[in-house]
């Protein structure tokens, strides 16, 4: 068992230096606050500062299908992380490594299949 200065120093360390980290990151916030250009104007209080002036109500219905469309490309994409780290230490894995992957990858198609059979895929 290590002596009780040493072990309880390394929590003091991690604290002042999380301290430390902390403080950087306020006073540069303060800095950025203090050096800021301040130049108010009603214009920069409008919805858009694009020129176009909104028209009608900020609420509206969207088509179920963009959301659908947004959740498989967040699935293939999160599949693409986890492929392209896979590749690099395929040989080190062995035949453990490549079944799970080949599991991995037949769940996502039996879930792109099944959104196929649903026509969840097609525009009309």
């Amino acid at each position: 068992m290590p002596e009780g200065g040493t072990y309880f120093g390394q929590y003091v360390t991690i604290g002042i230096f999380a301290l430390v980290g902390v403080g950087l990151v306020l006073g540069a916030l303060a800095l950025a606050k203090l050096v800021a250009p301040n130049v108010p104007d009603t214009d920069k209080y409008t919805t858009y500062e694009s020129g176009i002036d909104p028209i009608g109500s900020g609420w509206s219905q969207v088509n179920v299908r963009y959301y659908i469309f947004a959740l498989l490309f967040v699935v293939f994409d999160v599949e693409a992380v986890f492929l392209f780290p896979w590749a690099i230490v395929f040989q080190g894995l062995g035949t453990q490594g490549f079944v799970e992957m080949v599991i991995f990858i037949g769940i996502l198609a039996i879930a792109l299949l099944y959104a196929a059979k649903k026509e969840v895929l097609e525009w009309q």
